[in-house]
């Protein structure tokens, strides 16, 4: 993380390429000029090929002139012939002006500029891309591994990796980023280690933190400890049957539905699969359970990290999550690992008898405003946590934007950017809903958002019911008609993203024609929300970074993937 002011966007009065029908990329394209060698269909946006040393000029043009403010996604892969980096753009005021910008690399010497300068997010993802493919990132600011130890060789979705030779992963002194960097002669910083296995990390992650005094002068988050290789696996299983229980496990506090949905979106657009009226109410029912029960946690968790409070508002917390996992459980018949939906659908229909599920479900609805209110009361109304997290861990919106931040980090900043609404699936743009935001910029701001849309979320779910209670009988489709076996054309590429509990979670996938995809990349919001921890805690106190953390609402399982 670069101690120096980041270049970050300001607002183009008027954005190039956009017409009353959406986005005119052929206007795009003669914006690029001679700097565009190619142009190629993806299933959700066009691929603009760019040359590897016109990336930042691009990217600024893209940014500047024509809006795309945000890098939602770095991808790289490996082909026969070249090695490519794509990086996926959006905007965050109509995320469906989509635009895939590709850049190929020689095969014999894998570079490209990096975007670090346009999109502060481009720095973790190109770090990532060089790690795992090999790729490297010229005028990058810190291009080393995220993911691996420094001292491993080779890169595990290169061509040429060898998986037979041996790791020797040696342990060396931490050095102090700011050794040299004193404000003056007298002056002394302190290197200090917190975590990987602290409470206050939410998982097993790593802060080499640099003092000055209490306060906080540099902070380096160090991932890795976690990484499971959800992404290999995935392109190892078939379409249609071996994929979807993988998506439980990326973001696993209860977010399982979210994150299916996720998967299942991208291969249903690939592959052209409708999906029945019945099975989308299904489908945002219990997405939306899936939110309550994430927030549930984050509130407990946050509430914890701040004022110590394990007696009454984390259990108070546990308790109503409890009671949507056991929804959940009746529904899809786990409590965790739901493997529910499948692709044209859901698994089953509602549990019989029916009258005791829309029971259950609507008693939780009914206790649900008492029980936000003793969270105001025990949290937001508490004189202590307010001096806690009142103008603490502040992220302005430009630079929560900069470094791709969404969901209710992104929310708590005042960034009206919500996929349900703005790039609607399932069935959320028949319902009656509002997305939430809150101005502070700050540690509360965030709590404010999830409390908030925990209430929004009963909102969407009593409206489900109210459907699903009078759907006719022989109308209750739970499955499109489906091929037992999935073939997308060959080279059909696709990104897909829906709003999961802590932000944009996406998948891109590549088909060569096989029942497997070629390539399977994760676009976490844990990921790029956890880059903005250095922003919220430079210049505050320890407690204030430990706060910033918390409120970010990271699992690690998903950063790391």
């Amino acid at each position: 993380m670069s101690l120096e002011e980041p270049d970050l966007p300001t607002a183009a009065e008027s954005e190039v390429g956009v017409t009353d029908d959406g986005l005119d990329y052929d206007a795009l394209a003669d914006l690029l000029g001679d700097r565009l060698l190619d142009r190629e269909e993806h299933v959700n946006a066009e691929g603009f090929v760019i040359r590897p040393d016109q990336v930042q000029s691009v990217l600024f043009d893209l940014r500047d002139e024509a809006g795309f403010d945000h890098c939602s996604c770095v991808t790289a892969q490996e082909y026969d012939d070249r090695y490519e980096s794509i990086y996926h753009l959006k905007k965050y005021d109509e995320p469906t002006h989509e635009l895939s910008v590709v850049v190929p690399s020689p095969k014999d010497d894998p570079h490209n500029e990096s975007a670090e300068p346009v999109y502060r997010t481009a720095d973790w993802h190109e770090r990532e891309a060089y790690d795992l493919v090999g790729i490297e990132y010229d005028d990058h600011p810190d291009l080393r591994r995220i993911l691996l130890p420094e001292t491993w060789q080779g890169h595990p979705l290169s061509g040429d990796d060898d998986q037979t030779e041996p790791q020797i992963v040696t342990l060396r002194e931490h050095a102090n980023p700011l050794a040299d960097d004193h404000r003056a002669d007298d002056a002394e910083t302190m290197f200090v280690n917190i975590g990987p296995h602290h409470p206050a990390t939410h998982g097993v992650l790593h802060l080499e933190t640099v003092l000055d005094g209490e306060q906080v002068a540099h902070v380096e988050p160090d991932i890795g400890y976690l990484h499971r290789c959800e992404e290999q696996m995935c392109q190892q299983g078939t379409y249609r049957h071996q994929i979807m229980p993988y998506p439980d496990r990326w973001d696993y506090i209860s977010a399982g539905i979210l994150n299916e949905w996720a998967y299942a979106r991208a291969a249903e657009d690939m592959a052209d699969i409708e999906v029945p009226e019945y099975a989308q109410v299904i489908r945002t029912m219990s997405a939306e359970l899936c939110r309550i029960a994430a927030h549930m946690l984050a509130a407990a968790t946050f509430a914890l990290d701040v004022n110590g409070d394990f007696t009454a508002t984390f259990m108070y917390a546990i308790r109503d999550r409890e009671r949507v996992q056991n929804i959940l459980e009746d529904l899809t018949g786990q409590r965790l690992m739901f493997n529910y939906l499948r692709l044209g659908g859901v698994a089953w229909d509602l549990p019989e008898p029916r009258e005791d599920f829309f029971e259950q479900t609507r008693d939780f609805l009914d206790d649900l405003p008492g029980n936000i209110q003793e969270y105001h009361n025990l949290l937001t109304s508490n004189e202590i946590f307010q001096m806690r997290t009142v103008d603490t861990g502040v992220l302005p919106p430009e630079e929560a934007k900069s470094y791709g931040a969404t969901g209710p980090v992104a929310r708590g900043s005042g960034i009206d950017y919500d996929l349900r609404r703005d790039d609607p699936y399932g069935y959320y743009d028949e319902l009656d809903w509002d997305v939430v935001t809150e101005d502070g910029c700050d540690n509360y701001a965030r709590v404010l958002v999830r409390l908030r849309e925990v209430e929004q979320s009963a909102r969407i779910i009593e409206q489900c019911v109210d459907l699903l209670e009078d759907w006719p009988e022989d109308e209750r489709t739970i499955q499109s008609n489906v091929p037992r076996t999935l073939r997308p054309d060959p080279d059909a590429e696709i990104y897909r993203a829906v709003e999961g509990a802590k932000g944009e979670l996406g998948i891109y996938m590549r088909s060569d024609g096989t029942d497997k995809p070629a390539r399977f990349k994760i676009r976490s919001p844990c990921f790029s929300n956890l880059q903005t921890l250095p922003v919220m805690s430079e210049g505050e106190y320890i407690p204030d970074m430990i706060a910033s953390l918390g409120s970010l609402d990271i699992v690690l399982g998903e950063v790391d993937r």
